[in-house]
């Protein structure tokens, strides 16, 4: 009785997630781990599939074989399920399968090979009247649950796996979603795949399918063996299952642990307890029950596990479409921060109207560099961090299963990119320019536009830093704005450089506001005369330059704050990929333990 797993706490107190678990996955059968939540069904299919995360003060022990040899020493190929199905939303059915076809079929396959392998898989998952539609996301409609779950299924089978993990298949799906994802996987079992998933709790008709059925309780196995003999199993021991009660019902409600009160957690424990017991009596005295996940070869198509199908060249080229595709036509994002940037033009544009050379229109122009500055660097950030924290779980995934090396991956995504992201800036430039009455020359207005352009991709490379280390979108939108806030504070506009305390001075050099709205009054004010105050001449500030030197910059120039922009750019870039590249999932390494095998 072998497969054991615990977690030590920071006050020492150790908790048993599974609890010696023993038992047979056999090919051409669907073996469902089913149990109350908390029970360890999730746990132990990730102890099976090698992809349970790594942490701190877990102990792992088991001795998992595959065809009698340990799992760790085998060369099988496995497909493994999560319980999230994560896409590329603006991606359809087929563009999806043939990406993951071209990023893990063995390179020396045709392409009409791998194509003909995608319409293959398409028609058997049932996907064949949605292969053209969009995965879809919030935004815009696509697959349905069901859908997307067959899909998820579809990306696995493309690896060529005999033995494939499902965690939760049903999950958030209605019953007919359901059961059309268990027929789904019912079929595969029957073409000779191992599959073993973990559900909850079936309806009736799902509960038919199973072939075989391991239930578990607190960590604890309670029944392991053919489906059909669970119901006969706990008839012996005196719980027969009401007439017309779906079974799956009848057992989970057997085998959970009622705490609503104190008296009924109490006899819900001896319960679970004497079913425990029952089952290790039974298991113990049959001397012929197997002890080894029993799987047929790997099929000769399959790829090995240490070789990269692409070569970094192919990668990039393939990641790359994928992000062009993404964003190209993620039509509701791309309006959306169009509109964003026209409104904050037109009012720009209202609020500082045909500005003109008097004494006070100084300060106006400094606050239309400032807030100029801060929008196109908001813009920016808020988009990337509503999304790379979400798209950077998806390439987690991928890259855990081998599809892809990082580097390639991030050339393509800031490559694919970066001609759309530019667009914006420029789109506001060319609205609140000519309507604030700057500087009226065409070279200064492309220096503009090329400041505004450089500030936005820092600001999405800002973004991409904090996505790359946030554990969910809400952490990094709390993140980025509060870093954003500091640089506007040192941007140059309500603090005077040389004021800084020297302790802080390291904040106004890679702050990005700063560095934009430095490079744009460089642009505005050289060569600006201003009206004085008096009919004689006497004025506070006559000369653009005086307003460069009153705010610090008069040793400064627009290509010296485009080269310090740049390196806090080439910085972020740099950092996001060494983020991502070193958080690689870990998974904890399981110990060799005396005693039978699962």
């Amino acid at each position: 009785m072998d497969v054991r797993c615990s977690i030590t706490n920071k006050k020492g107190l150790k908790k048993t997630i599974l609890n010696d678990i023993s038992g047979t996955a056999k090919p051409g059968r669907l073996l469902a781990i089913m149990g109350p939540s908390g029970g360890g069904k999730t746990s132990l299919l990730n102890a099976l599939a090698g992809q349970v995360p790594s942490t701190k003060g877990m102990e792992l022990q088991g001795n998992v074989t595959v065809n009698g040899a340990p799992h760790c020493q085998s060369d099988h190929k496995q497909g493994y399920v999560q319980q999230e199905d994560l896409f590329y939303s603006q991606l359809t059915v087929r563009e999806t399968l043939n990406m993951a076809a071209a990023l893990r079929l063995p390179k020396d396959m045709p392409a009409d090979k791998k194509e003909a392998a995608v319409v293959d898989l398409i028609q058997r998952l049932g996907l064949t009247q949605s292969a053209d539609t969009p995965v879809g996301d919030a935004k815009k409609r696509g697959l349905s649950g069901g859908e997307k779950k067959r899909l998820s299924i579809g990306c696995e089978l493309l690896g060529s796996p005999m033995l494939l993990f499902l965690d939760e298949p049903t999950t958030g799906l209605d019953s007919f979603q359901a059961e059309k994802v268990m027929q789904t996987l019912k079929n595969l079992a029957m073409d000779g795949k191992t599959v073993v998933c973990s559900i909850h709790q079936p309806r009736s008709s799902i509960f038919s399918m199973f072939d075989d059925l391991l239930l578990l309780s607190e960590g604890s196995t309670i029944y392991s063996g053919p489906a059909k003999g669970a119901i006969s199993h706990f008839e012996s021991l005196g719980h027969p299952i009401p007439a017309n009660y779906n079974p799956a019902e009848f057992i989970a409600d057997l085998i959970s642990i009622d705490s609503s009160s104190s008296t009924a957690e109490k006899e819900s424990r001896e319960r679970v307890e004497k079913l425990r017991a029952a089952f290790k009596n039974v298991a113990v005295s049959d001397e012929s029950a197997p002890s080894s996940v029993s799987l047929p070869a790997t099929p000769d198509s399959a790829a090995p596990e240490d070789e990269t199908p692409c070569s970094w060249p192919q990668q990039a080229n393939l990641l790359f479409k994928r992000s062009w595709r993404q964003i190209s036509r993620d039509k509701a994002t791309n309006v959306a921060r169009a509109m964003s940037n026209v409104s904050s033009a037109i009012i720009f544009g209202g609020i500082f109207w045909r500005m003109g050379r008097s004494q006070t229109s100084i300060q106006d122009r400094m606050g239309l560099m400032q807030v100029g500055a801060i929008n196109a660097a908001m813009s920016s950030l808020i988009k990337t961090l509503n999304v790379f924290p979400k798209e950077r779980v998806l390439v987690q995934r991928e890259r855990a299963k081998g599809s892809y090396a990082t580097a390639p991956y991030f050339a393509a995504k800031l490559a694919a990119e970066s001609p759309i992201g530019a667009l914006f800036p420029l789109l506001f430039a060319a609205i609140v320019y000519p309507a604030t009455g700057l500087h009226p020359k065409m070279s200064r207005f492309a220096k503009f536009c090329g400041i505004l352009t450089l500030e936005s991709f820092t600001a999405t490379s800002l973004g991409l830093a904090v996505g790359s280390f946030a554990p969910s979108t809400d952490a990094a939108l709390a993140i980025g704005p509060g870093i954003m806030v500091l640089f506007i504070v040192f941007g140059g506009y309500y603090v005077n450089a040389g004021n800084v305390p020297r302790a802080l001075r390291w904040i106004p050099s890679v702050s990005l506001i700063k560095h934009a709205f430095e490079g744009l009054c460089d642009n505005e004010f050289p060569g600006l005369d201003f009206e004085p105050v008096s009919a004689d001449g006497a004025g506070d500030i006559l000369k653009g330059e005086q307003v460069l030197q009153r705010l610090g910059f008069s040793d400064s120039s627009v290509a010296k704050t485009a080269r310090a922009q740049a390196r806090v750019l080439a910085f972020n870039y740099w950092l996001t990929y060494c983020i991502l590249k070193a958080k690689k999932p870990a998974f904890q390494r399981m110990e060799p333990a005396p005693g039978r095998t699962i």
